[in-house]
């Protein structure tokens, strides 16, 4: 119950009803940001977050535009929706930023992470090991008598669900490097 005994939730049409409207659950999001190719430009972004004590679950960054001299910031966090639009205004202010785009919510998406999974496993294990990875579709990327590194993209749940199948056989570590994230219709 809250101070004015209302319960979260409910409904209220009194236009005295000061409970808040916005969610407080913790969400994941993927964020596009479009920011000028100049020394510097990660570390101010980057800095945005770390100076405020927001989260970076994953951080990729390409040239889009080599004429334009433009580069593309994919950075998923996560935090309430209040901290997501205070982190999206805030970017936007940047000088050095064109444009960000929440493709979380700008509609449909497609989202994959690349990872390298190590496997050490000796007799049958290895046998099973490939066995897996050929349903996964992981692609074999080194091999010694006592282990394989197998590499594999697609979205988190799937690397997990792989990394959990191989712990049986032995033991597993993976290395998993940033989402790449593109909203359709681009």
């Amino acid at each position: 119950m809250s101070p004015l005994n209302i319960e979260k939730g409910s409904s209220s049409h009194s236009a005295y009803d000061l409970r808040s409207h916005l969610s407080d659950e913790i969400e994941s999001h993927t964020l596009a940001i479009l920011v000028s190719n100049e020394a510097g430009v990660l570390a101010r972004v980057i800095g945005l977050f770390s100076g405020r004590g927001y989260n970076i679950d994953s951080l990729t960054v390409a040239e889009v535009d080599h004429q334009g001299h433009r580069s593309r910031i994919t950075v998923v966090t996560s935090g309430t929706p209040q901290i997501i639009h205070q982190i999206k205004m805030q970017l936007e202010r940047m000088v050095p930023v064109h444009e960000v785009s929440d493709l979380t919510v700008a509609g449909p998406h497609v989202s994959r992470e690349l990872s390298l999974i190590k496997v050490t496993g000796k007799g049958e294990a290895r046998v099973e090991a490939l066995r897996i990875a050929e349903i996964f579709r992981a692609n074999v990327v080194d091999s010694t008598l006592e282990s394989f590194i197998f590499e594999m993209t697609g979205p988190p749940e799937k690397i997990d669900a792989f990394a959990d199948l191989m712990r049986p056989l032995g033991e597993v570590r993976v290395a998993r490097t940033g989402v790449a994230a593109m909203a359709r219709g681009l």
